[in-house]
């Protein structure tokens, strides 16, 4: 109790609670009293409660809550902000040209990373952990880039079809549990009403069940809560690589950023419309990596170790933002012009890693 008041009475955190997936923005609790003056009494009792919560926050050893926000944060998802956190976290590198949409099970990830690949067309890095659908892709290769960018999760379990054989010995160097079809063939499935290489499934629950050794979820940067003051109302924003593209459009009825990829209304198979309810434009270094696919293109290598200027959407509202990246084992902040953190809505949050000019 005395913990959880401690830290509420902190600066720049909130320790709103609310539904996975509500993204909507609460007042706050602990705002200042109505009254203009407070009496000698009233002065003396408030610096007297304020001793007794920090003498109690330093003998319960108070420590700051993943989520940012009260101690009752503490339970709730790292990446979401919602009310289950899981138990260990599972990454899927997901097709998306074309011939494998409507993907399956993508509405269900916590995290969704877009990120350009061969040729200016787009790759999806998904990751899982506090709902894990029975079925998950379609499953295409690895780049390297997702080496740097899933350091931050600790050891996670990455799912994937393949990788070029010149890659191979660093993947497995890093620090990532494999489950590729090689060593867990009972985990995937083709489909064969879809022609390959768009037909590879996951199975995602056998997948998890082989990776109990993988890293639960951990702070990763972010922070939950009220949306903020400022911003620019916004009500649709496109992001754009060389081929292709998404398109965001906010809904009020939902509250949540409708999805369209290549100007399509984006869809699960057999679910509904992706709607995320945070989605973070961070623009990044893209330069060229040491690999070609088949067709000779070079592949893009996406650096988010470092800093840079951001965009976050929510609540129908565009905030600008600088983010940053210390180190490939650390997570990303994101804060605004005076360095304050920017918190997400929550629910879940899509980043689009879009190579900056």
């Amino acid at each position: 109790m005395g913990c959880e008041m401690a830290q509420r009475a902190e600066p720049g955190q909130s320790g709103q609670s609310g539904r996975r997936g509500a993204g909507q923005a609460g007042a706050d609790p602990d705002g200042p009293p109505g009254a203009p003056y407070a009496s000698r009494r009233t002065v003396l009792g408030t610096a007297l409660a304020a001793v007794t919560l920090a003498t109690a926050g330093a003998v319960t050893g108070c420590a700051p809550s993943a989520g940012g926000g009260s101690t009752a944060d503490q339970d709730r998802s790292p990446f979401t902000g919602g009310g289950e956190k899981g138990d260990h976290v599972l990454a899927v590198k997901i097709d998306n040209v074309g011939p494998a949409r409507p993907q399956t099970g993508l509405d269900q990830a916590d995290l969704v990373y877009t990120e350009e690949v061969e040729a200016g067309l787009s790759r999806i890095l998904a990751v899982f952990a506090s709902r894990v659908p029975a079925t998950l892709g379609p499953v295409r290769s690895a780049r390297e880039s997702d080496l740097e960018l899933l350091r931050q999760f600790g050891r996670p379990a990455l799912a994937f079809s393949g990788v070029q054989s010149k890659l191979m010995p660093t993947l497995e160097a890093a620090s990532l549990r494999l489950i590729p079809p090689g060593k867990l063939p009972e985990g995937y499935e083709r489909d064969p009403a879809r022609p390959a290489p768009h037909n590879l499934y996951l199975r995602a629950r056998t997948a998890m069940d082989a990776a109990k050794d993988a890293a639960a979820p951990r702070d990763i940067g972010f922070r939950f809560g009220p949306a903020p003051e400022g911003g620019r109302r916004v009500g649709e924003h496109t992001v754009r690589y060389p081929a292709a593209r998404f398109t965001f459009n906010w809904s009020a009825g939902r509250r949540r950023w409708l999805v369209s990829m290549d100007g399509a209304p984006a869809h699960t198979r057999g679910d509904g419309r992706l709607a995320p309810a945070t989605v973070v434009i961070q623009y990044v270094t893209a330069r060229a990596s040491r690999f070609r696919d088949s067709a000779g293109s070079v592949t893009p290598y996406t650096e988010t170790v470092g800093q840079g200027r951001a965009l976050v959407l929510r609540d129908g509202k565009e905030y600008r933002a600088r983010w940053s990246r210390p180190a490939a084992d650390a997570g990303t902040t994101f804060t605004d012009s005076d360095g304050n953190r920017l918190p997400f809505a929550r629910g879940q949050v899509w980043t689009a890693l879009v190579p900056k000019d």
